[in-house]
């Protein structure tokens, strides 16, 4: 879990209307981010019932203009 220390942007009223990040912390949200992003692809491809193509195949289309 990460440990973030924000600092929060009032209005008028004395609401929250925004965060403010330390840098490191805001690159670590970031970097957990795109973890996350990875593990949703994965569980996706993981469900779905299209068949595994080899890795060279894969990279081999990515490649080619789409029809």
């Amino acid at each position: 879990m990460l440990s973030i220390k924000e600092k929060y942007v009032v209005d008028g009223k004395g609401e929250r209307v925004g965060a403010l990040l330390e840098l490191a912390d805001y690159r670590k949200v970031l970097e957990e981010l795109e973890e996350l992003e990875s593990i949703r692809a994965y569980d996706a491809a993981k469900a779905s019932q299209d068949a595994a193509i080899p890795f060279e195949q894969a990279v081999s289309e990515i490649g080619q203009p789409h029809r």
